[in-house]
């Protein structure tokens, strides 16, 4: 009866301490006041328009266009970018691409996801998706790891004849994180995360001369940048600690018996 108590308080202390790591696990963004999404798209890195994941953004162009977005991810989550091309009535076989950079502008491959395809003559929409890494709380320099920042989106065409080119095209772009949590956690974090103008604003508060100053981007996630060492692995330690610690005094009671055994003669006869 003992150990039976034991092993349920053991379970049921389990259940309470995974219960935030299993909040974890839900996707990070939640839908946000489409009201307040963008309309329009960047024609390059300086200009894009930054994004909050979870918005629906919307922008017009014509096809030979380089339209450009941005968003910020955070360490632990991993982004799924989705992309719709609504296609002019008459058109050529065309096909678009779906291109994520980090905020050293370096071009992350897609875990998973259609970023290239290819639509038919008789196609009304095109459908593009890329699913990223997971972010990392740190890397090694020559690591090609996607790190918390900005993540800048470039959706173009990449192939059409050139009777289309010009021809007016409307897009609308979705950003959502799943968050991994724990199993995806590092040792180690970057002392900023990397956002349009640091660099800059550095050198411009070691010159107090200098008249130019950068502007930070203002997105960053809800709830602002983790800290990069608290993860839900502190969590599973835990209990896995006090498991095992149950589980080795209970195989104590169980083998240790009820004292001498009966057939062994007292001391003295």
């Amino acid at each position: 009866m003992r150990i039976t108590r034991v092993l349920s308080t053991a379970l049921l202390l389990a259940g309470l301490a995974a219960a935030p790591a299993m909040a974890d696990s839900s996707p990070s963004a939640s839908p946000s006041d489409d009201s307040s999404a963008p309309t329009q798209a960047g024609t390059s890195f300086r200009t894009a328009t930054e994004l909050d994941q979870g918005q629906q953004a919307t922008a017009s162009g014509s096809t030979g266009d380089y339209l450009y977005w941005s968003f910020a991810a955070d360490a632990g989550q991993r982004p799924t970018v989705k992309a719709t091309v609504k296609l002019p009535d008459t058109h050529a076989g065309q096909t678009w691409q779906l291109d994520v950079y980090d905020g050293l502008r370096r071009r992350q491959a897609c875990q998973y996801g259609a970023a290239t395809r290819t639509a038919a003559q008789d196609a009304t929409s095109l459908d593009l998706a890329c699913t990223l890494r997971t972010v990392r709380a740190w890397s090694e320099t020559w690591a090609n790891d996607p790190l918390p920042g900005t993540y800048y989106v470039r959706l173009t065409v990449v192939d059409l004849q050139s009777s289309d080119l010009g021809q007016p095209v409307s897009t609308e772009l979705r950003v959502d994180s799943k968050d991994i949590g724990g199993s995806a956690a590092v040792d180690g974090s970057l002392a900023q995360p990397l956002t349009p103008g640091i660099a800059a604003k550095s050198a411009s508060e070691e010159d107090s001369s200098s008249s130019t100053s950068a502007a930070l981007s203002s997105i960053e996630p809800d709830g602002g940048w983790s800290s990069g060492w608290w993860s839900d692995r502190w969590v599973w330690t835990a209990v896995g600690g006090v498991l095992a610690a149950l589980a080795g005094i209970g195989g104590y009671a169980l083998t240790r018996g009820s004292g001498r055994p009966r057939r062994v003669p007292p001391p003295g006869v």
